[in-house]
């Protein structure tokens, strides 16, 4: 068996390689294993190449309202090849800084699949060259993911019927798409190619999209897409694809159930993303047995499984599938193997959206604190009065506080507005440390910017906001 390693990490997304820079960091000998590419699905197949879409197509709907700007542009057109290629370019930039970082703190990479043997023995299998090799560690950290799931419905295999990897290869052109799933996927590839002038219909089996979100949250997003020209078919379930030809022209008729009728719609191209599932296959070997949840690693507060010295991380153990919860994990991980404490606040794990304009929520909503015993006060303040709202000509939003009546300690915040993404992060702040509505209201914040809406939306449960008509 080869060097033996103090902590062998198998899968190099978000949770995985900052675990293994995490362990170096604390003096581990440390190595990573990743069949695909560095960076994971986030990078590679989600986060990354998704924003990057989101905000060539964000610039081109904007140019919409360009004459009441004062800005003039003859026959703006977009190549969609063209904006995928810079797709490509932005993620290889950044898989090439994940090398560079993972080399700079002497971490071994290995690009082999890994199958788990046992405590502390993993073996590699390299597909260029056929070699197998063995590595032995004090410690295993499964960080492999999750990949997306398909339901067993006819048609599901024809060609134009893609996931969440297939679509993001830019290999279909389309004028007419259906999205299968209504969740966090499914509204950010309605609002890409929706704001692109693409025909998108979306089949939900929820009473809402969005059903994981604040109903509020869930409405306004509806309405934003809608506006777009986003049909929405909420309380349908998808039942078959057929090909249909007519005319020479091949298209996918999708037979959906809404009660007790049957829809029928037309599209060039279908995107299925109902959900994934962890990435467990072919991970462990004959005769090693982890406890599984529905495919799912199960694992204690400490990430450790059943078997010791074998630890777990991510979307392979289910829970909140995104990759700052990976990361946060990983580094925990890293934190109780390499020092058995860690730093990290795992409580108050922030919730985005990248529609237009853009979802973010942290803590409890005023429904779930309400069920949860709370008696709770709410501030809520609509952008519609916020300057940097007004003059960016942004569209439907508002941001909601949520608070402890008694002793004002905040519980959650909600935020539908432009830049919602990067402001949540204040209350996720403001949460884990256990700040009141007061104490976060006491900070000055600049004018003009988004975030003054905080501060409004503060203001209403205290003294009532300064740019809201007074509370009859």
């Amino acid at each position: 068996m080869d060097v033996k390693y103090q902590l062998i990490v198998i899968g190099a997304g978000p949770g995985g390689y900052e675990a293994a820079i995490r362990a170096a960091q604390l003096g581990l000998k440390t190595a990573i294993v990743e069949e695909g590419e560095l960076g994971g699905t986030c990078l590679n197949k989600g986060c990354i190449p998704t924003k990057t879409l989101l905000h060539s197509s964000n610039l081109y709907y904007e140019t919409k309202n360009f004459e009441e700007l004062g800005l003039t542009i003859p026959e703006v057109s977009y190549d969609l090849g063209k904006i995928y290629e810079r797709k490509d370019r932005i993620v290889e930039k950044i898989r090439s800084g994940i090398g560079s970082l993972l080399e700079a703190n002497k971490i071994d990479v290995f690009h082999a699949r890994a199958v788990v043997e046992g405590a502390g023995q993993v073996k590699l299998y390299f597909k260029e060259n056929g070699e197998e090799r063995y590595l032995g560690g004090e410690n295993l950290l499964l960080a492999t993911g999750s990949k997306p799931f398909l339901p067993q419905v006819q048609g599901i295999e024809l060609p134009g019927v893609m996931t969440s990897d297939e679509i993001l290869e830019g290999k279909c052109e389309f004028n007419k798409l259906v999205i299968v799933g209504g969740g966090v996927i499914g509204c950010e590839f309605a609002t890409i190619f929706g704001q692109f002038g693409t025909s998108v219909e979306i089949v939900e089996a929820a009473d809402r999209i969005l059903p994981s979100l604040e109903k509020e949250l869930s409405r306004s997003a509806s309405m934003n897409l809608k506006k777009k020209g986003v049909i929405i078919h909420t309380k349908t379930r998808l039942e078959k694809i057929e090909e249909s030809v007519s005319d020479g022209k091949r298209e996918l008729k999708i037979s959906a159930s809404a009660g007790g009728d049957i829809k029928e719609l037309m599209a060039e191209a279908v995107l299925v993303c109902i959900g994934r599932k962890s990435n467990t296959d072919h991970l462990f070997a004959e005769g090693v047995r982890l406890e599984l949840d529905r495919g799912r690693i199960k694992t204690n507060e400490r990430f450790m499984t059943e078997v010791p010295g074998i630890y777990a991380i991510g979307d392979v153990t289910g829970g909140i599938l995104l990759a700052h919860n990976a990361s946060a994990q990983g580094i925990a991980a890293a934190e109780y193997i390499g020092q058995g404490r860690s730093v990290v606040n795992l409580d108050t794990i922030p919730s985005c959206v990248y529609m237009n304009p853009e979802i973010a929520s942290v803590g409890l909503s005023e429904e779930e604190a309400r069920e949860k015993g709370y008696e709770v006060v709410a501030g809520k303040y609509p952008m519609a009065g916020n300057c940097k709202t007004v003059l960016s000509m942004d569209e439907r939003s508002y941001i909601k506080v949520v608070a402890e009546k008694e002793t004002g300690k905040l519980l959650g915040a909600q935020m539908i507005c432009a830049r919602a993404t990067d402001m949540i992060g204040e209350f996720s702040l403001a949460i884990a440390n256990g700040l009141t509505v007061e104490e976060m209201h006491c900070a000055v914040r600049p004018h003009p910017t988004y975030e003054e809406g905080i501060t409004e939306a503060l203001a209403d449960i205290l003294t009532g906001a300064i740019h809201l008509m007074p509370k009859k």
